[in-house]
Parts: C-alpha cells; structure tokens; sequence
C-alpha cells in the first residue's frame, strides 16, 4: 500500500492542538511539508516542533484567524507564491454548544464563515496547484452529526452538514482531475473541544461532569473515547496514494456509536 508523502506539501487548519496537529504529525511522518494555521503563535511554535523532520521535511505556519476570511485569504495567496499544495485539511474549532431554540442569527453567520466560507477559500485557492500538481486531496474534519445530529449542538449540528453537502459537490466537480474530496467524521474525541461540550451539557442539565462522561461512554460499543491520533490515522490515509478512488465520502472515525450506516 503506498502510503508515501514525499514531496507533497499540505496546508492544515486549526493544527495548534488537538486533531488537527494530531493530522499535521502524522502526515509529516509521511514525509509530507507542513503547513500549520491556527491563530496563537506561541502554540504553533511548540506544534512546529513536534512535526517530523527526517526525510528532510520543511514545515512553517500562518498565523491565520478563521473568522476573518479576508484576511486568510490574503494570507494564503502569498504562501502561495512560493508554495504548491497537494493537500488542504479543512478543520476549525466547532461551534459553541447549545440548543438550536437559544441560537442566534449572528451565531449561524459566525459559523458559516468560520467553517464553510472560509473551507471554500482556501479549496479554491489551492485547486489549481492541485490541477498543476496531478495530484490534490482536499479533506474536511466535521462530525458525526451530518448523519444524526448530536443534542445540544445546534449550530453545529446546521454547519457542519452544510459543509458535508459542500464537499459532495466539490468531490463530483473535482473527480475528473483526479482531485478527492472527503470528510471525516469524528466522534467523541479526546479533545478540549470535547470537554467544553461536555461542560456544557452539565451546566445544562445540572449534572455532574463524570455523569455526562460515563452517558456518553455508555452510548460508545468500544466504551472509551477515541484518540486524535486515531482521527489523523483516517485522514493520512485518505490524503495517500493509496485512497486515489476514494471521493465523496463521510468516514465516521467514532468507535462505532453512530446508530446509522
């Protein structure tokens, strides 16, 4: 199986923490140049030094804030003028938890430009390269609610299937240059991301932290969560040579409990 990332250079969102460095690590032990974007330098910096470098590998990062789109935009064209990308990983902090009922108007917009907007952006910029390349993976980290929404994440939950149906479309549109298009659909990861839902949802309902942990384990078959190495073994493998007729898919990476094929 070839799994080799030689050569190949990937652009990474939200790669401080979490899955996104999680991803960035693995595909640099593929042999794949990273670039890292998150929007604290400090964090970058130590991530930075976490990526492998044994094949010669050169990573950087762009200090990039998702809510300001314009300015990613501004940011990535001149990465882009030394640099091709072969591989964009889409993946942004989710929304701040809650009921869809006590959502906002402004939340919603929020969303739709940290996510999908600026998820459209980037693929848009990096697509020619990818053309030029004869070689172009384009990945979005989303959740398992764009096949049964989770509750108490209702913006989430609206976002995250926008961008499910905004990667279907891109992967049909794409497949003739040989370009894929996929999403991975992460469960209940050991993730800050995953802690302040669960606060939430004690906050909520008035319970004890380990009481909603211990629920949401129960709702698990493999009764743990997952790791985000676990989520970045998915995504290095779809980003491979190896994954070249896969597109348009949505890859749970859960541990089983999403209650749908």
């Amino acid at each position: 199986m070839n799994l080799d990332l030689s050569g190949k250079n990937a652009l990474v969102g939200g790669s401080s923490r979490g899955i996104g460095k999680a991803i960035a690590i693995e595909l640099s032990q593929l042999g794949a140049n990273i670039t890292l974007t998150a929007r604290n330098e400090e964090v970058l910096m130590e991530a930075l030094k976490e990526l492998d470098t044994s094949r010669g590998q050169k990573h950087d990062f762009i200090l990039a804030d998702f809510s300001k789109p314009d300015e990613l935009k501004e940011l990535v064209q001149h990465q882009l003028r030394e640099t091709t990308y072969q591989i964009l990983i889409n993946n942004t902090g989710g929304p701040k938890p809650g009921n869809i009922v006590d959502a906002t108007p402004e939340q919603f917009e929020a969303a739709f430009r940290n996510h999908l907007v600026c998820n459209h952006i980037l693929a848009t910029l990096l697509i020619p390269g990818m053309k030029s390349s004869g070689y172009g993976r384009i990945i979005s980290v989303i959740s398992t609610s764009v096949k049964i929404p989770i509750k108490g994440l209702g913006v989430s939950n609206t976002i995250r299937a926008a961008v499910a149906n905004w990667s279907k479309t891109m992967a049909n549109e794409l497949a003739p240059f040989g370009i894929t298009v996929n999403n991975i659909l992460p469960g209940a990861t050991g993730t800050d991301r995953l802690q302040e839902v669960i606060k939430g949802t004690a906050l909520r309902t008035g319970k004890h932290l380990e009481d909603v942990e211990r629920e949401w384990m129960i709702e698990i078959p493999m009764q743990r969560f997952g790791d985000p190495s676990e989520i970045a073994n998915a995504a290095a493998f779809l980003a491979s040579p190896a994954a070249a007729y896969i597109t348009g898919i949505n890859l749970p990476v859960d541990g089983g409990r999403t209650g749908s094929l």
